[in-house]
């Protein structure tokens, strides 16, 4: 049931605030990055800081316009405007244009315009209006996997073009399925994955096998809670390496620790199959699964990191990972972005004063790098104060989430909140060398149209169904 309201009473105004604020501020630091004495004029196309002010005015009627459509048109047109937008990403790999080694860009005359910028709002426009349904129970692994359907087809079709950046953004979105009753473990297990991913490029299979065999038999102990069936475990196991060992020394069979563990393993697993049979042995049958399927993901490993991410990614990655230098090339790019963020000290060197901004030595300024002119130009003080207003929207999001009456918009508020995290916090890392630069532009700041009438449109679509959840009476 719904009661009228006055929308601009109710609007918040403050995100509003620190949404113009951000605009505005990223405006000057593009200004700085691309400004030349010789520019023919101020509002020439030829400039990006040009091109940007004229961004910015139709992000600002197209604001305009989210206001004036009456809110529940966003969860009328939530799977239509999916659909759309699997169709845009599509297209893309057929009539798209190639840039940086992506066909991510569809030309409209001297415009291009990137589909996947605007897949994200549709992802979780429609992860709203399902999760928002008539009885559907988060936890129950029917919606799960109908959730992760929504989530990660998009980025599925984004991967072929191939965007690995903008396909990552994508796993942020969990977090809505966290906060609305997705069991712990799963995220664990996610992380735990990730974990293992890093791991395999690091360190040899041999060490992680005995990782998840370790792993496999603690959580065996969890689940049981029986000392003696563990003991027998790590028994049997202990055991069978031991004879492998012998056999290995008297060159019985091939001097191989990875495959002597691996054999130990299967012994051993036939062996606690048939006594879990016989004996009634809870969870034995899901933790070898696992185990197995862990064992499997390693082998994916290589196959993944060389024949799906492009040779740039590979090598962004192992230098991250410590495992190759690379000082003139993309290594050179994240310290020329650090040395320009160490420049400015305290206060910086000021607008318009950054040697390393205006003799262009960091590249991909405007967009990847943004930061970077930040920590230059506006110092360390520039900086932390930049990263306060940024936190201060999240959590004044999160807020704005949580008094939400209507569970689609609820939804759709951490939807939008998890992206912007994301973008955030990569990418400021990859300016720091945090993380490796998988060029993901920093919501409100950096350059691009895309982008930017991307996310203003998933901020003000919230902040529309945050201006009437006053009209909701339950």
């Amino acid at each position: 049931m719904r009661r009228s309201i006055n929308i601009l009473t109710n609007t918040d105004w403050l995100s509003v605030f620190i949404y113009l604020v951000l605009i505005v501020f990223g405006w000057l630091n593009i200004y700085s990055v691309n400004f030349s004495e010789t520019d023919p004029s101020f509002f020439s196309l030829e400039n990006r800081y040009a091109m940007q002010i004229y961004f910015i005015i139709a992000s600002v009627i197209l604001a305009i316009i989210i206001f004036l459509i009456d809110s529940r048109f966003y969860s009328f047109i939530a799977y239509p405007l999916y659909v759309f937008s699997v169709l845009m990403l599509l297209a893309v790999m057929v009539i798209g244009k190639e840039v940086n080694g992506a066909k991510s860009w569809i030309m409209l005359g001297p415009i291009g315009i990137q589909p996947s910028e605007f897949a994200k709002l549709a992802t979780i426009l429609a992860l709203a209006r399902f999760l928002s349904g008539y009885n559907v129970k988060t936890n129950s692994p029917q919606t799960i996997l109908k959730s992760l359907g929504i989530i990660f087809f998009a980025p599925v079709l984004i991967m072929l073009q191939p965007d690995f950046g903008s396909t990552l953004v994508y796993s942020a979105i969990l977090i809505v399925l966290y906060r609305e009753g997705l069991p712990g473990w799963i995220l664990i297990l996610l992380l735990f994955m990730a974990g293992i991913f890093l791991g395999t490029l690091m360190v040899s299979k041999f060490i992680i096998l005995i990782i998840l065999i370790s792993a496999a038999a603690i959580a065996f102990f969890i689940l049981n809670k029986n000392l003696k069936n563990f003991l027998i475990v790590v028994l049997v196991l202990t055991v069978l390496v031991l004879i492998g060992v012998v056999l290995k020394y008297f060159e019985l069979i091939p001097k191989n620790n990875f495959l002597l563990l691996f054999g130990a393993l299967v012994l051993s697993t036939i062996f606690y199959l048939i006594r879990a049979i016989t004996a009634k042995i809870k969870h034995v049958f899901p933790v070898i699964l696992f185990l197995y399927l862990f064992i499997g993901f390693v082998y994916s490993v290589d196959f993944v990191f060389n024949n799906i991410l492009q040779k740039h990614q590979q090598e962004r990655v192992q230098i991250m990972l410590g495992l190759k230098s690379d000082p003139w090339g993309y290594e050179y790019n994240v310290n020329q972005s650090k040395i320009a963020i160490g420049s400015g000290g305290f206060l910086g060197r000021g607008f318009l004063n950054g040697p390393q901004t205006k003799l262009k030595y960091v590249p991909e300024q405007s967009t990847d790098f943004i930061f970077c002119t930040v920590g230059e130009e506006w110092g360390f003080l520039g900086s932390f104060g930049f990263i306060v207003l940024y936190i201060g929207l999240l959590i004044r999001l999160i807020y704005l989430a949580e008094r939400q009456r209507s569970k689609f918009s609820r939804i759709y508020g951490y939807g939008v909140v998890s992206i912007l995290f994301f973008h955030f916090a990569v990418n400021v890392g990859m300016a720091i060398a945090l993380f490796p630069v998988i060029g993901i532009p920093l919501p409100f700041m950096s350059y691009g149209g895309s982008s930017l009438m991307a996310f203003t449109a998933m901020i003000f679509i919230f902040l529309r169904l945050d201006s009437t959840r006053k009209a909701y009476l339950i």
